[in-house]
């Protein structure tokens, strides 16, 4: 009975498997069939292509009124275009295997490390969430108020490059300035979308059903006008309702998927040594440290001689108000007792803002003062 059973269970988890990972495909952008993540276990170059696409899509945003783009859309690259793009992602984003980065860009090879950096992915965070969150049917008015942190985010990162030569300043500021007038057009738009936003609100004033809105919404403004924009909302709330529901199939079953990415995993040959990317260090670093090095000691020397003659007039000056007050003039009886000073420990006595005549009552003993007056 206990060997029918567990044979029982294994067929169920079998059955099982091909419907978890069809939802998991439903809920992906540009999911591709289970027969393919089949095929991507054993290495099959056929399913190479549908994985590239497949994670491209995810990496990359989807365009904002959350439809995908499909495969021969004109907004999809090249398939090299997507397998360098996909490289570079994976690799900014701290991917392990070495294996995908040595794969020709072709796109004819690698579903096996594909699927295996789609898994990566994954479990690394909530993809999922972020993919849903992307494609949401928006029914309602929203107006971002920065999103200075979210477009740095999107997508590969730009590659750097190093100046070498001397760069020109003007070409700084030329690109400054068309960057604040990028600025202000995006600031105008965005306070003439407030403007009529407002005065779509005010217009539609209480014609909405629920009392606490009060007004009708961009989107159901457009429904009034075009019956047939409606259809194509019905259409695009059923699918994320589709999406919806493929995620929820794929977190009850989402064990079956990484106990079979464990028979993935074992069948991969194991990698001779742990790969290492090192942050790229430009040529010229070494040199632009001395340049700067260099810089600093030469501003350290120029303020320690203005220091120095800032102090020389200072005590110039202090000698010279001394002496214009009398006090060389001091006859010292008793010269062993009276301490010595000088205008520099004169001056660390005086108070800040205190007068000039009172000023020798803080520091000059008593005897001293008595002979000032004789």
């Amino acid at each position: 009975m206990g060997r029918r059973r567990c044979r029982g269970d294994r067929r169920n988890a079998v059955g099982a498997l091909p419907e978890a990972i069809a939802a998991l495909s439903q809920t992906l952008p540009a999911g591709p069939s289970p027969e393919i993540f089949r095929r991507a276990k054993f290495d099959r170059p056929e399913a190479a292509p549908a994985l590239w696409q497949l994670v491209f899509r995810v990496l990359l945003p989807l365009p904002a009124d959350g439809a995908s783009a499909s495969p021969g859309s004109p907004a999809s690259p090249a398939l090299e275009a997507q397998v360098r793009l996909v490289k570079s992602a994976l690799r900014s984003q701290g991917y392990p295997r070495q294996a995908l980065a040595q794969l020709p860009e072709d796109g004819s090879q690698g579903s096996r490390e594909l699927l295996l950096a789609l898994a990566w992915l994954l479990a690394r965070g909530p993809l999922l969430e972020q993919l849903l969150a992307q494609t949401h049917v928006r029914l309602g008015d929203e107006i971002p108020l920065c999103e200075c942190e979210a477009l740095a985010s999107l997508g590969p990162p730009a590659p750097r490059r190093e100046a070498d030569g001397p760069v020109d300043i003007r070409h700084l500021q030329w690109l400054m300035g068309k960057l604040r007038f990028q600025w202000r057009n995006l600031s105008t738009s965005q306070q003439e979308q407030c403007a009529l936003l407002g005065k779509i609100h005010s217009y539609t004033r209480g014609c909405h059903s629920d009392h606490s809105l009060g007004h009708l919404s961009v989107a159901e403004t457009k429904l009034l006008r075009d019956p047939e924009g409606g259809r194509q909302l019905l259409r695009r709330l059923e699918s994320e309702n589709v999406r919806l529901e493929a995620a929820l199939a794929w977190r009850r079953q989402e064990l079956l998927f990484w106990r079979w990415m464990d028979t993935v995993l074992d069948i991969c040959p194991l990698e001779t040594s742990p790969p290492t990317f090192p942050p790229r260090t430009p040529a010229s670093g070494g040199g632009e440290l001395e340049l700067v090095a260099r810089e600093l000691q030469a501003v350290h020397e120029e303020l320690q001689g203005a220091a120095e003659s800032r102090r020389a007039a200072w005590e110039a000056r202090m000698t010279a108000r001394a002496v214009k007050l009398g006090l060389c003039r001091c006859r010292r009886r008793e010269s062993s007792a009276a301490p010595s000073w000088t205008p520099s420990c004169l001056v660390i006595q005086i108070p800040c803002g205190a007068p000039e005549n009172s000023l020798w009552h803080l520091w000059v003993p008593q005897h001293t003062v008595w002979e000032l007056w004789v």
